[in-house]
């Protein structure tokens, strides 16, 4: 099959991205809307709960696959993996939901967020066939679809019902239809078709946990990092204004899908380069990466400065615009995270899995003593600190994880 260009492949992954993005977002209008804070801060902690868990037990497959040009490993194999850690996720979620002691209806809701998750962990692992193919307008097709039924699908069931349950089971629903659909998908793109099931060969899936361990504790350490004010804002602060805080942090979602488009679109590449030993053509691209995550992070902090209070009143409720300061200290957040990221996609295409394991057990660590002693104290400003500190300390320790691995190829050729 043949490969896309860059550009093409930007261009789909942007689209998809933008797409999917917005659906994601136009579902917590719908919450906002139709319901009330409350109704959003529920939802936000049933994915605060889950999205760690789902995230660990991926072992960022998806990126070890789209890197992996020297072909180690059958898609089979990480089919294989992705579904016993799928299941293993299932198991941990209910188990926290179980012992936290959430109300009978909170912890229905956050069930279903982890099933949901769930199909989509299996269809992430074939995102990561199709991207190691370059194929990226057949990924951007299937975010489309999913985000649009899901949009659809959340809304009506809580137009109809008054209930986040019956929107949620909707989410379930459309994430469901979405797995079919990417089954079909692989299955197009591998020869013979058989070799889209999966494989258990025990001492293959060792050697591949092994690998990517690293990575499934890193993306848990980041998802973590994100929701761990969160974690205390619900503790602290209550649900109403985990819900405030959910909704006005999402809009940092609209740079994060150029850097996250063009992340997964420059990850082969960036791949290609540094296995071949391109020192200027791995730095380059990578230093272009960066400098549009930066301008993005500042053109957000603009808008929000302007008109941030007209842009909360008009997409959310007048309550949420009561906090427009928050939203420009999110904005300043987004920039430092973009540069963090493309930093993030540099070392995982560099190999670079298992230092990435201390370096955010630090961000993560810096965020949680942070919060526990500013949000108690300062309320939602002192979780915009938090994400600020913890921002800081993985863009510098990125940076210099980048420079060791730079210096390397400099070594090889």
């Amino acid at each position: 099959m043949k490969s896309l260009s860059l550009r093409q492949n930007f261009s789909w992954t942007f689209a998809g991205n933008i797409v999917y993005a917005a659906c994601q977002w136009g579902m917590l209008v719908v919450m906002a809307k139709l319901g009330s804070p409350e109704m959003v801060g529920q939802f936000t902690l049933g994915s605060a709960v889950t999205a760690p868990v789902i995230m660990f037990t991926n072992l960022q497959l998806r990126g070890v696959q789209a890197t992996d040009a020297k072909r180690q490993y059958l898609f089979s194999d990480y089919f294989g993996l992705r579904l016993i850690s799928t299941g293993l996720a299932l198991l941990i979620i209910t188990s926290i939901t179980v012992k936290a002691g959430y109300r009978w209806d909170t912890s229905l809701c956050i069930l279903l967020i982890g099933l949901a998750k769930s199909f989509e962990s299996i269809s992430d692992v074939i995102y990561g066939l199709i991207q190691q193919h370059e194929r990226m307008d057949r990924i951007a097709t299937s975010l489309m679809v999913k985000g649009t039924l899901a949009l659809l699908l959340l809304g009506l069931g809580i137009y109809l019902s008054g209930s986040l349950f019956w929107g949620v089971v909707g989410l379930v629903f459309a994430d469901g239809l979405r797995l079919i659909y990417d089954i079909r998908s692989g299955a197009s793109i591998l020869n013979p078709i058989s070799l889209v099931q999966p494989r258990w060969h025990w001492k293959t899936l060792r050697n591949l946990v092994w690998l990517s361990l690293p990575l499934g504790v890193v993306m848990m350490l980041i998802s973590l990092n994100a929701n761990i004010p969160r974690y205390f804002i619900e503790r602290y602060l209550g649900e109403r204004e985990l819900g405030i805080f959910a909704a006005i942090s999402y809009l940092m979602v609209v740079g994060g899908t150029v850097v996250n488009a063009l992340g997964e679109s420059a990850s082969p590449r960036l791949a290609k380069y540094y296995a071949d030993g391109n020192r200027e053509a791995f730095a380059s691209l990578l230093l272009k990466l960066v400098g549009i995550g930066a301008l993005l992070g500042g053109v957000g902090v603009l808008i929000a400065l302007v008109a941030g209070k007209p842009i909360l009143t008009l997409l959310y409720r007048p309550e949420y615009a009561q906090r427009a300061d928050l939203f420009v200290w999110l904005m300043l957040v987004s920039g430092i995270n973009y540069v963090a990221s493309f930093l993030g996609y540099g070392m995982t295409a560099a190999r670079y899995f298992r230092v990435q394991m201390p370096l955010f057990t630090l961000v993560a660590s810096t965020s949680a003593l942070v919060c526990f002693w500013l949000i108690p104290s300062w309320g939602l400003q002192g979780a915009v600190m938090a994400l600020i500190i913890a921002a800081l300390v993985s863009a510098m320790f990125s940076l210099g994880v980048i420079f060791h691995a730079i210096r390397r190829i400099h070594v090889y050729q």
